[in-house]
Formats: structure tokens, sequence, C-alpha cells
């Protein structure tokens, strides 16, 4: 993998800095203006178009939850935490946020494009791990489905193994995947016991 592939480029994208009014959001805006980014300057809010940016630096020691439009850890971009008090719970409070880098002030001339590096690959492989925990889940509640649609096709006599039998070959008569004909059998088999309940 060459070094243009690792290294992506930043320029044209967007990141908001959530600071009071200081020369750390100075600094910063001079760092990102230089290696391309547009920057907007923001407190004490987040604006509304914040969704449609790339990164969020925001301050530790002053900020809070409401200033977000996303609940803590929810972030949908890199977030870069500014760190001035080292205080613990105001470090506790930027984790419960999953920054995904840091920068501490009083900020100097250089850091800011390392922590933008930094923020983007762990915002990255976190989503990643997210897509994976979530399409294995996916697969356990499909894998229940076909459990429970075994059990349901298991009459007098009828083996597991039979009853797995006919639920693949209804699946290749209708031509779906296992997976959906065991959600349609679990289907039929509900709307079966709510009319059995209606009539009791």
């Amino acid at each position: 993998m060459s070094r243009a592939t690792r290294i992506p480029n930043l320029g044209g994208a967007k990141a908001f800095v959530l600071h009071r009014p200081h020369p750390t959001v100075q600094a910063i805006s001079r760092q990102l203006t230089a290696i391309g980014l547009e920057v907007h300057d923001c407190w004490p809010e987040l604006p509304a178009d914040v969704l449609a940016g790339d990164f969020v630096f925001f301050d530790v020691d002053m900020g809070f939850d409401g200033q977000f439009p996303w609940k803590p850890g929810e972030a949908p971009m890199p977030l870069i935490a500014l760190i001035g008090s080292e205080a613990p719970g105001r470090i506790e409070w930027a984790l419960s946020h999953n920054a995904d880098a840091q920068l501490i002030k009083p900020i100097g001339n250089s850091g800011v494009y390392s922590a933008l590096l930094i923020a983007r690959q762990a915002f990255e492989a976190r989503a990643r791990l997210a897509a994976e925990i979530a399409a294995l889940e996916a697969r356990i509640g499909e894998r229940l489905t076909i459990v429970r649609a075994v059990a349901a096709l298991r009459g007098h006599g009828t083996t597991e193994e039979q009853a797995f039998r006919q639920l693949r070959s209804m699946a290749m008569n209708w031509r779906v995947s296992v997976e959906e004909a065991a959600r349609r059998i679990m289907a039929t088999a509900e709307e079966a016991g709510r009319d059995e309940s209606h009539r009791a």
C-alpha cells in the first residue's frame, strides 16, 4: 500500500470548532485553513449544518451535552477534544462523547493535521466494528428465526432434521433464502396464533 493511499487528502473537508472566542480557535483555524479545510467557528452550540461536516473540534473545559445535536457517543463524524483542564470529571465527559483524538491547550503552530488523521482513522475503525457487530447480531437473529421455524414445522413423529429439510424445500419452492422462508413461516404461525386467541 502506498503512502498516498494511507494518508487521505483532507482538502475541501468541513471542520467545526466548538469553542468560545479564544486564541485556541485562531490557532486551530490557521492550521485547518493551511491544510485546505473549510472552517466554521461556533459557540455555544453547533449549528444544524454540522451534520454535513467532516470533523468537530470541541472544548472539553466548558463543554456540555446540550451543545451537540446527537446523543453522547453517537457523533456521525470524528470528534477532536480540546483539553485545557485535566480534571477527572472533564476527561470523563470527553470520553463519554467518544472523542477520537485530542489536542492539549494552548494550541501551538502544529498538531492539528495529525489529530485529524488519527481522529478519522479511529472513527472509521469504530464504525467498521459497529457494522460487524450489527451484522453478527442480524445473523444470530436469523438463526433463531430458523430454529423457531423448524420447531413450528415439527409435527407428531417429525424429527428436527426432517423439519429442517421441509423448511429448505419450502425455500426452494418459494425461490427465497432459508432465512426468508423461516420468517414467512413464523409470520403465518403468529397470525394463526392471533386468530386462535380472538376465537377464544
